[in-house]
Order: C-alpha cells, then structure tokens, then sequence
C-alpha cells in the first residue's frame, strides 16, 4: 500500500492572509494611477491634452516598473551599500544597483534593509510589486505640475532618472533602513517619499519647463468634471490599499489605517467645502473644491494612518485642508509661488498636505496605537512597536527627527530634480513643446484626440471630412 502524499502548497513562512492583503492593497495602489490618475488628469486638463496627459500617464507607469526589476527595488529596499562608517549617513544612504531576477530572488521570503520587528510573511515578489506601485505614482503625480507644454521625449528620459536618483534614495534612507529610519524618523505609507517630493519635484519642475501659453492658463477649464469624479473615486478608495498595505500585515493597524485614512478624509472634504462656502470670493461650494480637500485629507494621513487613532486623524484632517486652503488662495499670490505654472498645484495638495501630515506625527502620534501588537490579553506578540507625539509623551522629539527628514526631502528632491531637468533638456534639445505644437496639442504630438470629430484619429480639414458621405 502506497503511503499517503501530502503537498504543501507554500512554505512554513508564509502566511496566506497577509501575502493575500499585501497582493490586493497593491492592486488597488495601481488602480490610483491606471486607470485613476490617468482619468483624474485627462478631465482635468483642456480637450487637446487629453491623449498626451494619459500616454505620459502610462508609459510612466511602465518605465518604472522595467527600473524597478533592473535596479531600482534592491538600490531602495536590498541590504544597504555602506559607503562609510556603520551609524552615519552614507553608510545607509542606498542599496546595491543590482536586478531582481532569479526565482530565489521572487520567490524566496522577503526582507528588507529595514530590520522590522517580525519577519515578512509573504515572497520578496509581493514585496517588490507592492513597493513599485508606490514608486510609480510618485511621478505620475508631479507630472500634474507639468502638463500641458512638457515634452513628451524629455518624459521618457526624466522618469527613469528621477526614479533612480531621487525616488531610491529618499526611499532608502527612509523605508530601507537608512540613516533618517536609524534616527527614528517615520513615513508611514509615503507622505514624505511620495507626496512631499512629488510636489516638490512639480513644482521645481515646473519652474524649469516654463508656464503654459497664456492662451491655455486663461482657459483652464476642466474636460470632464465626470472623469474627474471617476478618477478621484479610484484615488480614495483605492487609498485603502495605499496605508491599509504599508504595515505589512493583515492585522489590527491595517483596519485601523484604512478606518484613519477614510475619516481624515472625510473631513479634508468638509474643511474645503466650508471654507470655501464662508471665505472665499465667491462664497460657493465647488467640485473642483472638494476635491482638493479630498487629496489634502489623504495625503496628509499618508505618512501618520498607522501612528494615529480616529481624533487624531480627524485633526490632521483638519488642519491639513485648512492649512493648504489658506495656501492654495493666498500663497499662490506671493512669489516665488506666483511665478511657477504648477498646472494641477501639486506643491499645495502634495507637497505642503504631506509636509504637514509628516510633521504632525510628532504632535499626535499615539504611542498605545500598536503598528505589530503588543504582549497582553489582546495580543500574543513578544512586543510592540508604536509612535508617540508631543501630546502624548510631551516630548518634541519625535517632531525634531520629522523635521529634519522634512529637511532632506525637500532639498534633495529639489537640488536632484533640478540636475535631472537640465541633463534632460541639454540630451533632447528643450523641455518644451514647439509653440506651433502648443497651440494644436494631441493630434500635433501623437496624431490622436479623445474626442475625434467626425471619425476617429483623422486630423480635421482632411479631406474625408468634407466628403458628401460624412453629412
């Protein structure tokens, strides 16, 4: 008699729940920019820029990924280079600039320049792939500052760039394990690495390229506010995966991230609405308005969802709306903001929402909000890991070691944006569109338009579109 076979079907490591999770929370990131951004942006921008702005959408999203298995993953996430000595700041400045290619590489238990506290339960493949849809976003989303006159050959030559040299080292002194990380600094879900340095980068970005034709900003008027609301809608659901995925397990601070992220939300919603009913010129509520409160919310939860409990997303929803309100209305008019064509206002709902949202961890951090759990009737774990801010511990030095990873952010984004601009412009001859390009937009560019009229992808005054058939 034959004795009995059983396969396992995964290894002792891994737990089905959370590689499950981690998987679904990835996908639902990537859906915030394929086909969430994509859609948010194309009914933003005017007609003629509606193919443009989705292609630049997606073939970011590729480039990325094709960096991120060559080199990019192990440069943010592999064991750290260690340029000088242990404790200082090139000995955890970046990874190894190697590929992610071999079946032990994804398939084998994954881990990370960051010593967490418990290993991961889930294939360095899931890892990888979760860890990608954050960086892909990122300039996705500075591309919001930059639509409407950048070159579509420049795009394809600054994302791999910026990703390699500004993405993967903010990454890794942050989430890999890096210097800031050693110091104590957080960012829970990337409101530093993703947010605060997308505006940044929009912003820099935008002054480098130069503004829009005048003709263009004085007739911004959105698209489709329909493709708006779409867009929008995959953002803050799809946000869900964005902090409910960066603990790393399915447990109790993923439900409380997600319940965080939803709540700060709402009220970055209300605050906008508000504020634009009572004190701005027209004293009306606006989509457009609540949208902007909708990102601040978010964004500014981003780097805190885990750290927080429901009050103090509240506040940081609060806080970060009005804040980036008063900004958006009133620092818009003071230079140098008054001078840079920052087309979506990127340096407002990213950089200053995630700026505020990463300082306020060391004001309303909750040290008894456990991010891996705790030893006692509700938890079986060894031990903990949590924050704790000023409120709590009355201590500010939670918010000194924010401040100074804030530091970092902003300068480095900005010095290493600015090099990858120039190099960029110098390799294809300019930054910018030819102004006979400009005036025409999709179908100058791509020889394609979203809303083709009578037939699909023929340039107008052709001559099948005065034939005796198409009347």
């Amino acid at each position: 008699m034959l004795a009995a076979t059983t396969i396992i079907p995964y290894p002792s490591w891994l737990n089905p729940a959370d590689n499950t999770w981690q998987l679904i929370s990835a996908t639902l990131v990537g859906l915030m920019s394929l086909p969430g951004l994509a859609v948010l942006y194309g009914g933003l921008v005017r007609k003629k820029w509606i193919v443009n702005t989705m292609l630049m959408v997606f073939t970011g999203f590729s480039i990325t990924l094709v960096v991120w298995m060559l080199w990019g993953y192990n440069m943010a996430f592999g064991q750290l280079s260690h340029f000088g000595p242990t404790g200082s700041f090139w000995s955890g400045f970046v990874g190894h600039f190697t590929p992610l290619s071999t079946s032990g590489a994804e398939q084998g238990q994954a881990v990370s320049g960051a010593n967490t506290l418990i290993p991961f339960h889930f294939p360095t493949a899931t890892l990888a792939y979760f860890q990608f849809v954050f960086a892909a976003i990122t300039p996705l989303l500075f591309l919001g500052g930059l639509v409407g006159r950048l070159k579509f050959k420049a795009w394809l030559l600054i994302v791999p760039l910026w990703i390699t040299m500004v993405y993967c080292i903010n990454a890794a002194l942050m989430w890999g394990g890096g210097f800031f990380a050693q110091k104590g600094a957080v960012d829970f879900a990337g409101g530093y690495i993703i947010h605060l340095s997308a505006g940044i980068a929009a912003f820099v970005g935008a002054a480098i390229v130069g503004p829009r034709r005048w003709q263009d900003r004085e007739n911004a008027f959105p698209s489709n506010l329909m493709m708006v609301a779409v867009g929008a809608g995959f953002l803050w659901l799809g946000w869900n995966g964005f902090n409910g995925g960066a603990t790393f397990y399915a447990g109790a601070d993923a439900a409380s991230a997600v319940l965080n992220t939803n709540v700060a939300t709402a009220v970055g919603v209300l605050t906008w609405l508000l504020m634009d009913m009572f004190f701005s010129r027209q004293k009306k509520p606006t989509f457009l308005g609540v949208i902007n409160g909708m990102l601040c919310g978010l964004v500014a939860i981003t780097p805190s969802a885990g750290f927080v409990n429901g009050t103090g997303a509240m506040v940081v929803g609060l806080v970060s709306s009005s804040v980036v309100w008063v900004s958006w209305n009133y620092l818009s008019r003071i230079r140098p903001f008054s001078k840079v064509d920052d087309a979506m206002g990127v340096i407002y709902t990213h950089g200053i929402a995630g700026l505020i949202g990463g300082l306020m961890i060391g004001v309303v951090a909750d040290p008894s909000m456990s991010v891996y759990g705790v030893s006692g009737s509700n938890f079986k774990a060894p031990g903990g890991f949590s924050v704790g801010g000023w409120f709590y511990t009355h201590s500010f030095h939670q918010l000194w070691e924010q401040f100074l990873a804030a530091l970092w952010v902003i300068g480095y984004t900005a010095v290493g944006t600015a090099v990858i601009f120039y190099l960029v412009k110098f390799l294809v001859g300019g930054l910018r569109e030819s102004d006979e390009t400009l005036a025409i937009g999709d179908l100058a560019i791509h020889d394609e338009e979203a809303f083709p009229d009578p037939t699909f992808g023929e340039p107008v005054l052709t001559p099948s579109h005065t034939h005796s058939d198409n009347k």
